[in-house]
């Protein structure tokens, strides 16, 4: 039933809860994107519980201390008490209007959880809503690198708000409920704990892999930016594909690494500056499967298989005269098309020693030569359209230069080749077998 709300909290009992929540958000655990959680969302859902509905969002505005500036603080503050004030009209609600099931009154359980329902909602929303307007980082983005991995623990602790409030009406020890809570604490910091070494793995996996592409880069200075130009091409080709920022993001992610496999190939045949053999290039050739290989520890950790499938298949073609697997149209994932195409105008406007850079124009008449041979007719339309849009990476001098000084690839070796064993990355090779 709907609880007593002339309820009278004493010192202590506004001590203990404004000192819980205060821990909770000094402890709290930075997410990736300019934002934080903390487990404050158990506490003011247990006050809502005890408390008249006006108390907890209180609770939620005054007892912290911040140095930040103080328009900041003042969202977080407001945020927090908004959310709060929504979460207790929820579990108000429920109270005032009990729901049974047979015998069993569902009130309780069911207000709980959807208060907290609610105060989840809100207080990603408003978070996300800001990082949006000040970063310009795409919403699913936010939703997928902050919150989207916290939601499931998130509303498995919930419940223990209910328990905590409970704990706090029936003392066990020493005639004070408040005993019970501070032992309620130590799995509680252990769920902190999981948050907290949950970020720090995604962000060692980040620097593992910028390191790796930072290594691959001294190998071959004359590649210098080549991931990094191959995935601005491919995010802004993603965006025009799919008209999704948020699928653009985890394909420029995806493209940075697309040759990640090359960091397992011996400088003796990557930088070789002559002619390969036909097992040189074979060499070469299994850097797709090298770099899937590499990264396989990280699946469903890190990566997910859009990742997996730029890295192996961005080298298949069109007609099927690709590699690894010498897929076909549309059998060739739609990222790996993409990023394909990206590379392969990275690399006709880079040149290498056995082959002069060619000209932005050039490389985009080669692109539309090799529309349904090489590359998607629908990617080629796409890639015309904003290439006449004369975007930063249509000229690589250009590119290099707003990035921090250009390089002259031609004083720099290069594997080559040649005509014998051409490469499919590139839309010269008209007689490729590879």
């Amino acid at each position: 039933m709907y609880r007593n709300q002339n309820i009278r909290l004493n010192l202590l009992d506004v001590l203990f809860w404004g000192g819980l929540i205060f821990w909770s958000i000094y402890v709290r655990v930075r997410l990736p994107l300019n934002a934080s959680m903390s487990q404050l969302f158990l506490f003011v859902l247990a006050l809502i519980v005890l408390t008249p509905p006006w108390v907890a969002p209180l609770f939620a505005f005054f007892p912290r201390w911040s140095k930040k500036i103080w328009y900041k603080e003042l969202f977080n503050r407001s945020q927090d008490g908004l959310s709060t004030a929504v979460a207790a009209l929820v579990w108000t609600f429920f109270q005032k209007n009990p729901l049974y099931l047979g015998p069993w009154i569902l009130s309780a359980g069911v207000g709980i959880t959807l208060a907290a329902l609610a105060f989840f909602l809100v207080n990603t929303s408003l978070v996300t809503l800001v990082i949006h307007l000040s970063s310009g980082t795409p919403w699913k983005e936010i939703w997928r690198k902050n919150f989207k991995w916290l939601s499931i623990s998130y509303f498995l602790l919930s419940p223990m708000a209910l328990l905590l409030a409970r704990a706090y009406e029936t003392p066990l020890i020493g005639n004070w409920g408040g005993w019970t809570v501070l032992l309620f604490l130590v799995p509680l910091y252990y769920s902190r704990y999981y948050w907290d070494e949950k970020v720090r793995l995604e962000q060692a996996f980040d620097t593992t892999l910028e390191v790796l592409m930072n290594a691959l880069e001294a190998k071959e200075k004359q590649t210098r930016m080549h991931s990094e130009r191959v995935a601005d091409i491919a995010r802004d080709l993603a965006k025009a594909f799919y008209n999704d920022e948020a699928k653009a993001q985890e394909i420029y992610r995806a493209a940075r690494l697309h040759d990640i496999g090359k960091i397992a190939i011996p400088e003796a045949v990557l930088l070789k500056p002559g002619k390969l053999t036909e097992a040189e290039f074979d060499l070469i050739k299994s850097h797709t499967k090298l770099g899937a290989e590499l990264l396989s520890p990280a699946r469903k950790v890190a990566f997910d298989q859009l990742v997996y499938n730029v890295i192996l298949y961005h080298h298949e073609r069109w007609d099927g005269r690709g590699y690894p697997e010498g897929l076909a149209g549309q059998d060739i994932p739609e990222e790996a098309r993409i990023v394909g195409l990206a590379d392969a105008y990275e690399a006709m406007t880079a040149g290498r020693p056995y082959r002069e850079a060619k000209s932005p124009e050039e490389a985009l008449k080669e692109v539309q030569d090799f529309s349904g041979v090489q590359f998607d007719p629908k990617l080629v339309r796409l890639f015309t359209v904003l290439w006449n849009q004369n975007p930063i990476w249509r000229d690589r001098e250009a590119y290099l230069a707003a990035k921090g000084g250009s390089v002259s690839p031609s004083t720099l070796p290069q594997p080559s080749s040649e005509s014998s064993l051409p490469s499919s990355s590139e839309p010269g090779s008209r007689t490729s077998e590879s």
